[in-house]
């Protein structure tokens, strides 16, 4: 399906820290049987320039980013927030050019919800491989509110 009713982008990199519990709520996210209309995608670093390509305004209806967001809570607490909601800088990715700013591009014409993780590890200039305990222990959570979100979540 070229452009899905529902993308659902996990950002990050791996290999920073925390930065990589987007990519790992997608994989996990990839087991579960989901709707046909539904499009996960491990969006990596390059998260703008890629999942803007699986976007059409016609027929995309919803983008869910799951990523780190320092706003401000014990590590491993998950918001789910709106564009309007995100604190200035709250999405710290690895590499410039993240996400945040594009986002508010697409917001008039496409719903968008971001799933955000308060990290314990922050990306820095070193790499640093592996979530946090705190981190690691949110992903169910994160899947789970993603789920909701789709409306594939089992009772």
């Amino acid at each position: 399906m070229p452009y899905p009713e529902i993308v659902v982008a996990g950002c990050g990199n791996l290999l920073f820290a925390d930065d990589g519990f987007g990519p790992a709520v997608a994989q996990e996210l990839l087991k579960f049987a989901l709707p046909g209309n539904v499009k996960v995608v491990d969006a990596g670093i390059c998260a703008a320039p890629f999942v803007f390509t699986l976007l059409d305004p016609e027929r995309t209806k919803k983008l869910i980013v799951v990523d780190i967001v320092d706003f401000g809570a014990v590590s491993g607490a998950i918001a789910r927030l709106r564009i309007g909601d995100l604190p200035p800088g709250g999405i710290r990715d690895a590499h410039p050019g993240g996400i945040a700013g594009a986002l508010r591009c697409i917001d008039d014409s496409i719903d968008v919800t971001i799933v955000g993780c308060q990290p314990k590890r922050l990306p820095g200039p070193d790499m640093e491989i592996g979530l946090s305990e705190d981190v690691r222990k949110a992903v169910p959570g994160a899947v789970r509110i993603v789920l909701d979100i789709i409306g594939a979540l089992d009772d």
